[in-house]
């Protein structure tokens, strides 16, 4: 398939060079081409309407000479095509292999790039900056005439409401850059799809950003186990905010839109949940019947991860003998970010023998949450942390074999399951003041939940 794309593109190249070596002799093919279809025009109809009963026919031929054709032609010879291509910057990217891998064979604007101060700043910083360039179309490549790159705010406290877009243009001058802060606006979107093989295969099958697919996760932490309970058959359908700039969803870090809705299908479950704001307290998610989706402890610390022990007894990797292991692992990636499960203060934050890098955190009611083996420690004792916070970093300290986090329930002293106690813990009910804004809001939103599973995007498959 590849090879009958590049020998198209060979063709349409060479067809395009020989239209400007050759406007004339193009112009009087076209001119031909166009007059011989009128004058055959007249003598074309469906044999299955033919009627066999003989007739007296006659036939008229007329010569048609269409007016301007001429003129037309000569135009379209002069005609200068553009192309455009899209593409991501990338961290080993240079001047010279940017500009090659849009297509552009352009001397003067690797110059450009290079040299240009705000122009360098396009290869500067992280990649994932969306481009856009357009291009004279000849063979080879062509000329640059335009490069557009859309990237994070240049200030830090704009990430999440602004992006940068930088212009590279050419003029009857030459090349110019300018650099403008654009601020970013809101859509709506939707997305839906069936599990046939993991869960992040169905969400970018439901073109869904990573982002998103780890909310819609916490939303419905507390119902079903995303970290070892999904199956091929379950289904989802979400409404969500996506940030765009120019039209365009962004693909950088910091400018995150929320899950508005969603709908999990987990065998024969079927869980819901909106979000919603009350006047003057923090916005959660909440169930169709108005009772909070949030309990006051997350059931893991880790967005993503896989549960390599469990609370139960096990044979020490370590000690090479056989005891109860009092907490849960979870294997995950080094650095990565773990979050604190519940509100509350930090005990603890330092080394402590087989733990290594610990922190430990005081919660309401006398309970405590450990998170061990930690790379890296991000908070500090007597700090006060709110469920969601990232307090380090997945890693391998202590008396771990691999990176892995041990995380640790404990309720007055004694180590209890975690996921127990998460699934057990308190959640909020809305009030009754508020309660009719919510449940309008919440049939809107269940509309345009069932309108992206009739149509879902692409080639996503339709949940029943």
């Amino acid at each position: 398939m590849n090879n009958l794309g590049e020998k198209a593109r060979l063709h349409l190249a060479h067809a395009d060079l020989t239209v400007r070596r050759h406007p004339k002799t193009f112009s009087a093919i076209v001119t031909a081409v166009l007059t011989l279809s009128g004058v055959t025009a007249f003598g074309v109809a469906p044999l299955s309407m033919v009627d066999s009963t003989p007739k007296n026919i006659q036939t008229v031929t007329e010569s048609v000479s269409p007016e301007g054709l001429a003129a037309q032609a000569e135009a379209l010879a002069e005609y200068e095509m553009l192309l455009h291509r899209s593409d991501l910057t990338r961290s080993t990217d240079t001047a010279d292999t940017l500009l090659r891998r849009l297509g552009v064979s352009d001397p003067e604007a690797s110059a450009f790039l290079r040299k240009d101060p705000v122009a360098r700043t396009i290869l500067s910083g992280r990649p994932g900056k969306m481009l856009r360039a357009v291009t004279e179309s000849t063979p080879g490549g062509g000329e640059l005439q335009e490069l557009v790159v859309r990237g994070p705010a240049s200030d830090d406290a704009h990430l999440t409401s602004h992006f940068t877009r930088i212009t590279v243009r050419r003029t009857d001058h030459g090349l110019t850059a300018l650099s403008e802060q654009v601020p970013m606006k809101i859509e709506t979107r939707s997305g839906a799809a069936t599990v046939t093989t993991t869960l992040f295969a169905a969400t970018d099958e439901a073109r869904m950003p990573d982002h998103i697919t780890g909310q819609m996760a916490d939303m419905f932490d507390n119902d079903v186990d995303f970290r070892k309970d999904i199956k091929p058959g379950d289904s989802f359908a979400v409404v969500y905010e996506a940030m765009t700039a120019d039209g365009e969803p962004v693909t950088w870090s910091g400018a995150t839109g929320r899950v508005l809705a969603g709908r999990f299908i987990h065998g024969k479950e079927t869980h819901e949940a909106v979000w919603f704001q009350e006047a003057g307290k923090k916005g959660e998610y909440y169930s169709l019947k108005g009772q909070g989706k949030q309990k006051a402890f997350m059931a893991s610390p880790l967005a993503f991860s896989r549960v390599t022990s469990g609370f139960a007894m096990r044979f020490h990797p370590i000690l090479q003998t056989w005891r109860a292991h009092l907490g849960i692992d979870l294997g995950a990636p080094m650095g990565t970010p773990v979050h604190t499960v519940g509100n509350g203060v930090v005990n603890f934050a330092g080394v402590q023998n087989g733990y290594g890098n610990v922190v430990i955190i005081g919660h309401s009611g006398g309970r405590e949450t450990v998170y061990a083996h930690l790379s890296r420690i991000d908070v500090n004792k007597g700090a006060p942390v709110t469920q969601g916070s990232v307090i380090g970093a997945v890693g391998a300290t202590g008396w771990a074999t691999g990176p892995h986090l041990h995380f640790e329930f404990k309720v007055k002293g004694a180590q209890v399951d975690p996921t127990q106690v998460a699934r057990a813990s308190e959640s909020s009910e809305l009030s009754g003041a508020t309660r009719a804004r919510f449940e309008g809001q919440s049939r809107q939103m269940h509309a345009q939940l069932m309108e992206s599973i009739v149509r879902p995007v692409g080639k996503l498959a339709r949940v029943e």
